[in-house]
């Protein structure tokens, strides 16, 4: 698989403008500012094919790129403390809404997780997330370079005790700088793409959208709106 050739394909803000998926994705996941733009890049081996933003959580749509036969697909970051609540919200139901969609082709998220610091109260709910509806995902620790051997160590062991059902979770150690973990991740994207069919991709513009469709509001579990990720009411 050439990585070099991958595109940006189109981007949307509601999930109402998502036309069907014509061919398999693979989501990027992760807070705002943990570096999933500069993962994608390196992946793609360029500068800046995804966007990086100097201001967390200013990402607010979910963005398409076309890589042969399948779809990167990177999601808005999520837990920038510095938005309104509203906002939150709207952030929620288009992430939560695109995971739960059962028309997406979605085969595999990869959930970045900041390898310096404890998963936030956000990682976790994604994490809980996917396990409960049994999405296959690996977790990415990303700026992995920005710890020595032994602290990396302790942060294994922590995460142990941190993540649920971490001793069953596939993970990658990441750094953008170094380019350690690329050659994995982009291991296990080959490894999915592999007997995926190739269709031309439909163009965005031309999507005609005649109605509204209800985005998924999600919840903590005080019933508080939260820029999170939850089961979204309805599907239990």
């Amino acid at each position: 698989m050439n990585f070099n050739k991958a595109e940006f394909y189109t981007s949307f803000g509601k999930l109402s403008q998502m036309p069907p998926s014509d061919r398999i994705e693979i989501a990027f996941s992760g807070r705002s500012n943990v570096g999933k733009s500069s993962l994608i890049n390196k992946i793609f081996n360029r500068k800046a094919l995804a966007k990086v933003s100097s201001m967390p959580g200013k990402t607010v749509t979910i963005n398409f790129f076309s890589l042969e036969n399948i779809y990167i697909v990177d999601l808005p970051g999520y837990g920038y403390a510095k938005v309104s609540k509203g906002e939150k919200n709207r952030w929620a139901d288009l992430i939560g809404g695109y995971l739960a969609d059962p028309e997406r082709d979605l085969q595999l998220v990869f959930q970045l997780i900041d390898m310096r610091h404890p998963p936030t109260k956000d990682d976790l709910q994604m994490i809980d997330f996917l396990i409960e509806n049994e999405m296959p995902f690996v977790i990415v620790f990303t700026k992995a370079d920005k710890l020595r051997p032994m602290a990396r160590a302790e942060r294994r062991k922590a995460f142990a005790e941190e993540i649920p059902y971490f001793d069953q979770i596939s993970s990658v150690e990441f750094s953008a700088l170094t380019g350690e973990g690329v050659e994995d991740i982009r291991a296990i994207i080959e490894e999915i793409a592999q007997d995926a069919e190739i269709y031309e991709p439909e163009n965005p513009e031309e999507t005609d959208v005649e109605e509204e469709i209800e985005e998924p509001y999600f919840e903590d579990n005080e019933g508080n709106g939260f820029g999170g990720f939850l089961t979204p009411r309805g599907r239990k």
